[in-house]
């Protein structure tokens, strides 16, 4: 019993940074976190002309595809009023890129979570949840040393975390494209770097919470 207890302790506090980092992900990238960063002061206009109504409008879109289950095509089918495509052809080969790895860990976050719950449930029929918040404590601290790296590395040079991420995600230069292009205009970089602190402050309100609490309630064996 005390191994599986460990193995199982061990797991939670390793895999906690992926789920709350994918937990963070989640809840940001909605239609609402455009609506909230084309208003925010300082944001740079789009140099080619896009309006703010129509940032969002197709940037909302283009949000949507990415956690639906539509194919290339709903991104072809996105026009301008003269029938033009919105995306050139390399662009929605990097949507669909980024589509294939965000739903592939959105699934891995999916099943840690019916694992973590299946953990809590057989932890809670022994009456020994405290290991669990232990774990969870532990996982949270371990979330707060990984982030507050990340953080780190986007006040001394986002560009260079921004290519890294890519580089090692994406095959060749598929994801570099010009300030033309219709994902520079909709999705700049004023706009990652926000995106990378609004996760930072998300995951680590979540990790914190965990860190102290689950601190708190390992000492009940509940």
């Amino acid at each position: 019993m005390k191994v599986i207890t460990k193995l199982l302790s061990l797991f939670i506090t390793i895999t906690f940074p992926f789920v709350l980092i994918m937990f963070s992900i989640r809840v940001l990238f909605t239609p609402l976190f455009l609506v909230v960063e084309y208003n925010m002061p300082g944001f740079p206009s789009d140099p080619y002309g896009f309006s703010k109504e129509e940032r969002l409008k197709w940037g909302s879109l283009s949000i949507q595809y990415l956690f639906n289950d539509e194919d290339p095509a709903f991104l072809e089918n996105l026009r301008f009023e003269d029938g033009n495509s919105i995306y050139n052809e390399r662009e929605v080969s990097h949507m669909v890129d980024v589509k294939i790895l965000l739903q592939q860990t959105l699934r891995l976050f999916y099943l840690f979570l019916i694992v973590y719950i299946v953990i809590i449930i057989w932890a809670k029929i022994k009456n020994q949840l405290h290991w669990v918040w232990d774990a969870a404590s532990k996982g949270g601290c371990f979330t707060l040393g990984l982030i507050g790296a990340i953080l780190a590395a986007v006040v001394i040079s986002f560009d260079a975390l921004f290519t890294a991420f890519h580089k090692v995600f994406f095959v060749g230069d598929t994801w570099l494209f010009y300030f033309s292009d219709t994902l520079i205009r909709l999705f700049p970089m004023r706009l990652w770097q926000d995106a990378f602190i609004f996760m930072g402050i998300i995951t680590v309100a979540v990790a914190l919470f965990f860190a102290i609490y689950g601190n708190k309630k390992k000492f009940k064996k509940i």
